[in-house]
């Protein structure tokens, strides 16, 4: 009787990555919440923008470094799950002996981290590009308050100005990245959805090729008692390759609004026979 590991969830991972980037909007807050906005000059705005700067450059490289050593994790996890799922090993640590990155899965892997990457990097962008405009326009504003009152002291702009030009700068940290389905996210829960949804996916393709190198055809969905779409679909055996024999379901067709959605935690176990697997 093979021990298969634990459907992964990678809480842990990337609750690490998600506190940098809370950090990161914290601190940038910090920042914009001391310019003196009665007496903006582009001297002190410009001072903000390369601090702000320098505090995304070091998220990034954060960032990257997280990726290039957790998304390989998630991988070798897939191929932990096809080689005890086949029978190859009997244990987690005996299938962590052998595992190995097949040239596909290389080429895989390679891809997921270049995308992660490039999704994390989209983040930093917003918020640099959002943050930018908004002390432009505090910057203008605040040189405009002060010419139309025809004094260059203090206490010029009204209250009411002031707050606006505030909660700009609050909202420019805060307004997220909206994805490809038009959902606006802010910034830390956009960084736990791509990194939690790319690297469950890692997994399950990582855990299909290995599989399809091994000779094995099929894959059993994962069950943890969804309530969701998920449901229709857990312990379904589906086809890995759709040149694949039987009256199953190739996994390229599954709807991906239903089954391995953003988020989705399910896991497929590679198959050698359908009909011994039901």
């Amino acid at each position: 009787m093979v021990t298969l590991p634990h459907d992964p969830t990678y809480d842990r991972d990337i609750e690490i990555l998600v506190r940098a980037y809370k950090k990161a909007i914290r601190d940038i807050s910090n920042e914009l919440s001391r310019l003196e906005l009665t007496d903006m000059s582009r001297a002190n705005s410009q001072a903000a923008l390369a601090e702000v700067a320098k505090t995304l450059a070091s998220l990034n490289d954060e960032s990257a470094e997280w990726v290039k050593a957790y998304i390989p994790k998630a991988a070798t996890d897939g191929v932990v799950q096809a080689i005890i799922g086949l029978g190859v090993a009997e244990t987690v640590d005996e299938a962590a002996k052998i595992a190995k990155f097949n040239r596909l899965n290389r080429e895989f892997v390679a891809t997921a981290i270049a995308d992660t990457q490039a999704d994390l990097l989209a983040v930093t962008q917003n918020i640099d590009r959002k943050v930018r405009i908004a002390v432009r326009q505090a910057t203008a504003d605040a040189m405009r308050a002060n010419l139309a009152k025809g004094i260059n002291g203090r206490r010029t702009i009204s209250r009411d100005i002031l707050a606006n030009m505030r909660n700009s700068l609050g909202e420019a940290v805060n307004t997220g990245i909206i994805d490809a389905a038009g959902r606006r996210w802010k910034p830390e829960a956009y960084v736990e959805m791509v990194t939690r949804t790319k690297m469950a996916q890692t997994h399950r393709e990582v855990t299909m090729n290995e599989a399809l190198g091994r000779g094995a055809m099929y894959g059993r969905i994962s069950r943890h008692g969804a309530k969701d779409a998920c449901a229709n679909y857990e312990g379904m055996i589906v086809k890995l390759t759709p040149d694949a024999p039987g009256n199953y379901r190739y996994v390229g067709d599954l709807p991906r609004r239903e089954i391995f959605h953003p988020r989705c935690r399910h896991t497929i176990t590679p198959v050698r026979d359908p009909l011994n697997a039901i």
